[in-house]
C-alpha cells in the first residue's frame, strides 16, 4: 500500500526486521550445529520476523511472500557455477542489507558481526563439505515448483515451475572451458590431446569473488533481482502426485514435532518482536493489486499448501507462567527437560508471551 507508507516508516519497518534477524541470541542458536528445519520450522521463524515491525501481512499475502522467498533462493542455490559460491550468495544477501541500514550504526555492527561469523565458519570448509551443503539444501527445495512471474519473464523458469540450467556462460572458478581432452600415462606426462565441439558458448571468469568483509563478490546471484520495476505473482503448479504428497506432510504426525518446537522456544526467545503501542494498528502489507485480488487468493489456495497457527495460552499453572516471566526478562531459555510430557505447550507458551 504504497499510498500509506512514507520514508520514515519503510526506514523503520526495515530497521526493525533486521535488528530482529541478526539479534545476537538468534545468531547464536543459527550457528549451533544441528539438523536442516523442517518446512513448518522454517515458515514459523519466517513469519516472526516478517511481523518483527509494525507491518502486518493477511494470510494470502504471507503466502505469496514466502512462496517468492523460497523460490528466489532456490533459484539462487540451484544455479551457483560451484558449490563454495553459496556463500558469495549469503554475502550478496548480507552487502544489500548493509545498504538498507548504512546509517544505523548499532544494527550495522550486528550484521558485520554475522558476517564475521560465516567467514570464520564457512571459508575454512573443504569443496566436499560445500557439496554436502548445497544438496542438502537442494533436496528441501525439491519438491516446490511455484512458478514466479519475474522468472517466467526472463526465461529462467518453465510453466510447470521448474527452472532452467543454462548451457553457456562462465564456467565456475578454478575450470577450465570444455573441448579438450587431455591423455595421461602411468607417469603423469601427457601424451595425447584432442579437441571436441561443445553445444554451449563457454567463457572463463574473468575473477573470482571476494570471501572477505568488504569486497567484489563477482558473482551476480543473490543481488536485486528487482533492478528493473514489474509485477511480481506467484502461482501454485504441480502434480497431483506432489500436491498429495504435501498434505501427507502436514497431516501425518511427526515424533520429533515436540523436541523441533522446544528447539523454536530457545531460537525465538532472543527475538525482540516489536509490538505497536499506544494507538498505532500497524501498517499492513498487500502483495497483491487489490484487496479483493488478495481476499481472492486466499480463497483458491489449495488447502494442503495453506499454512496453519496454533496459539496456546500459557494459564494452566501459575507456577509455569512466572518461571516462564523470569526467562523472557532474561531473555534466556532453559534446556528441554527431557522426561517433559509437555514440551510442546511450554513452547507455544513462550511464543504467546513474546
Amino acid at each position: 500500500r504504497v499510498d500509506e507508507w512514507t520514508d520514515v516508516d519503510r526506514k523503520r519497518v526495515m530497521n526493525d526486521i533486521i535488528a530482529t534477524m541478526f539479534n545476537k541470541k538468534f545468531m547464536e542458536e543459527l550457528f549451533k550445529p544441528q539438523d536442516l528445519y523442517s518446512k513448518k520450522a522454517l515458515r514459523t521463524v519466517y513469519d516472526r520476523l516478517a511481523h518483527a515491525s509494525i507491518m502486518r501481512l493477511n494470510q494470502a499475502s504471507m503466502d505469496k511472500l514466502y512462496d517468492l522467498m523460497t523460490m528466489a533462493f532456490k533459484y539462487q542455490v540451484l544455479l551457483c557455477p560451484r558449490p563454495r559460491d553459496i556463500l558469495l550468495v549469503t554475502f550478496n544477501h548480507l552487502d544489500a542489507i548493509k545498504d538498507f541500514i548504512y546509517d544505523n550504526p548499532g544494527i550495522l555492527n550486528q550484521v558485520d558481526e554475522t558476517f564475521r561469523q560465516l567467514i570464520d565458519t564457512y571459508t575454512c570448509l573443504s569443496d566436499g563439505e560445500f557439496q554436502l551443503i548445497r544438496q542438502t539444501l537442494l533436496i528441501f527445495f525439491q519438491d516446490m515448483h511455484i512458478r514466479v512471474s519475474i522468472f517466467l519473464k526472463d526465461k529462467v523458469q518453465n510453466s510447470n515451475g521448474r527452472f532452467v540450467l543454462p548451457i553457456s556462460g562462465p564456467v565456475p572458478w578454478g575450470t577450465e572451458v570444455p573441448g579438450l581432452i587431455r591423455i595421461f600415462n602411468h607417469k603423469g606426462v601427457e601424451v595425447k590431446r584432442s579437441e571436441f565441439t561443445t553445444a554451449g558458448n563457454y567463457v572463463t571468469p574473468q575473477r573470482e569473488g571476494s570471501f572477505e568483509l568488504y569486497g567484489d563478490r563477482a558473482l551476480k546471484l543473490g543481488t536485486n533481482m528487482y533492478s528493473v520495476t514489474r509485477p511480481v505473482e506467484t502461482h501454485v503448479s504441480g502434480s497431483s502426485k506432489n500436491l498429495a504428497s504435501q498434505a501427507k506432510e502436514n497431516i501425518v504426525p511427526n515424533p520429533l514435532a515436540k523436541e523441533e518446537l522446544n528447539f523454536l522456544a530457545r531460537l525465538l526467545g532472543g527475538l525482540d518482536i516489536q509490538k505497536p503501542s499506544g494507538g498505532e494498528t500497524g501498517f499492513r502489507l498487500n502483495l497483491f493489486t487489490t484487496d479483493e485480488e488478495e481476499e481472492h487468493a486466499a480463497q483458491t489456495r489449495p488447502e494442503e499448501l495453506s499454512y496453519k497457527v496454533i496459539n496456546i495460552e500459557a494459564t494452566q499453572e501459575p507456577g509455569r507462567r512466572a518461571e516462564l516471566s523470569r526467562i523472557l526478562g532474561e531473555l534466556e531459555v532453559a534446556e528441554p527437560r527431557p522426561d517433559s510430557a509437555e514440551k510442546g505447550e511450554d513452547l507455544l507458551a513462550l511464543m504467546d508471551g513474546l
